[in-house]
């Protein structure tokens, strides 16, 4: 059996309304040792908090993404650090840049992401980057502020993966290294430190090959650490022990099963 922390999910999506329950009792005879499910606005990060309730290996983080910052009232941040006093509430996030999908609000985007940075670092917490074609901003933002975290999915060049390094960072690498052209994610997996690894679904998206196109969940994590070890010339096994101590010493998570 693989052991596997999740460091990046979303199980409150309707893509698993149908069968949400089962699958996540399943997971308890599955390997999971731990799941962080996040939030992209107050509803979602709401229901990740409520999911982390409910199971022991499920912990939340809270914030919004940048794609949903329309809904952040002039109360967001307080909502926010309300939430984040959570006792399984381990990260602000998922907050970032996205210009892919958005465009035309980049200064409102970097103005809630840089809030919510100064609030993570107030509360003493990791936060968990979104960044698509936002690479220079998110950089310019991370030095000026110093957070603690990981930027997850990431979608950036090796060079772009030392400056995060230097920082002090994390980088989550997920089913994109399994893809048939994933040239630069693999180069960047082969690059990146052990120690700086951090394993994700960010299910129901981004499922690995042979399930790609299909529902993602946390126990495909398996196919991404063997792509990863296979470049690394090292075991599944290593890739996911690492992995997993990575994000217990991340997160700040003390009672694992590990």
């Amino acid at each position: 059996m693989d052991f596997i922390f999740d460091t990046h999910a979303h199980y409150n999506d309707k893509a698993f309304n149908e069968d949400r329950t089962a699958l996540l009792d399943s997971f308890s005879e599955s390997g999971i040792l731990g799941v962080i499910n996040c939030g992209t606005d107050i509803e979602s990060s709401k229901k990740s908090i409520k999911l982390s309730e409910q199971y022991d290996f499920i912990y939340s983080a809270v914030g919004f993404h940048p794609e949903d910052i329309s809904k952040a009232n002039e109360n967001y941040l307080s909502e926010i650090e309300e939430l984040s006093h959570h006792k399984k509430c381990v990260a602000i996030g998922e907050i970032g840049l996205d210009y892919y999908w958005t465009k035309d609000n980049k200064e409102e985007q970097k103005r809630i992401f840089t809030e919510q940075i100064i609030l993570a670092n107030k509360l003493n917490l990791p936060v968990i980057i979104h960044s698509r074609d936002a690479h220079n901003d998110t950089l310019e933002i991370l030095k000026k502020h110093k957070p603690k975290g990981v930027l997850h999915c990431f979608s950036g060049s090796v060079e772009i993966a030392k400056e995060v390094l230097k920082l002090g960072m994390y980088i989550g690498l997920g089913g994109a290294v399994t893809f048939k052209n994933a040239r630069i994610p693999l180069e960047v997996a082969e690059f990146l430190p052990l120690d700086r690894l951090l394993l994700e679904t960010d299910c129901p998206y981004m499922s690995p090959v042979p399930f790609r196109g299909k529902r993602n969940q946390s126990t495909y994590i398996s196919h991404v650490a063997e792509k990863i070890a296979e470049v690394k010339n090292l075991t599944k096994e290593e890739v996911l022990t690492t992995a997993n101590k990575n994000a217990l010493r991340l997160f700040n998570i003390k009672n694992s099963n590990e």
